[in-house]
C-alpha cells in the first residue's frame, strides 16, 4: 500500500472516442482508494466533444492545460482558456468540447472516484465499431454518466464546427 499515486506518461493508456479526440487514462479509483478518477482529454479543433450529461455522485473538475475549451454548465456557455479551472458539482448538466478554431488539452478529475476507465474503453470500442452504441446508454447507471438533451449545446457545437 502506498500513500501516493504516480502514473508515468509512458505507462498511461491512450484511447480515442472519436477522430481527433484522445483520452489518456491517468488514475482510476482502483489505484487511488476511491478518492479520484483522472484523465487527460486532448480535443482537436472541430471535434464535437461530449454530449450534455450529469453525474449524481461526483464533482467533475476541468483544468485547461492548453488551448480553449467551450463548456456548457446548465444553460450557460463558458470559454475556458489555458490555466482556467472549473468545478461542476453533482446533478448539474454540463458538456465540453474545443472552442471554435482551437484545440483543447484538459485535465479532468472526478471526486469521489469510481471505476470509470471501462467507460472510456467502451467509448473507444464504440468509436472503432467493436461495440454497439446502445451499450453507452445501458451503462449510464453503472458509470454515473446520465445524458440529457440540450438544444443550446447542439447549436454551440454546430457553430464551433463551422
Amino acid at each position: 500500500m502506498t500513500d501516493h499515486t504516480l502514473v508515468r506518461a509512458a505507462d498511461a493508456e491512450v484511447l480515442s472516442d472519436a477522430p481527433g479526440s484522445l483520452i489518456t487514462l491517468l488514475a482510476d479509483s482502483d489505484s487511488s482508494e476511491k478518492r479520484f478518477t483522472t484523465n487527460r482529454a486532448t480535443l482537436r479543433r472541430g471535434v464535437f466533444g461530449t454530449p450534455a450529461h450529469f453525474h449524481t455522485r461526483a464533482t467533475e473538475f476541468f483544468f485547461v492545460i492548453d488551448g480553449s475549451l467551450q463548456v456548457l454548465v446548465r444553460d450557460e456557455l463558458h470559454t475556458l482558456d489555458k490555466g482556467d479551472f472549473l468545478a461542476v458539482p453533482p446533478n448539474v448538466p454540463h458538456a465540453f468540447g474545443p472552442a471554435k478554431d482551437s484545440d483543447a488539452d484538459v485535465l479532468v478529475v472526478f471526486t469521489p472516484g469510481m471505476d470509470r476507465f471501462d467507460y472510456y474503453r467502451l467509448l473507444d470500442r464504440v468509436a472503432r465499431g467493436a461495440a454497439d452504441p446502445k451499450e453507452i446508454a445501458e451503462s449510464s447507471q453503472h458509470y454515473d454518466n446520465h445524458y440529457v438533451d440540450s438544444p443550446l449545446w447542439r447549436k454551440a457545437r454546430a457553430d464551433a464546427a463551422v
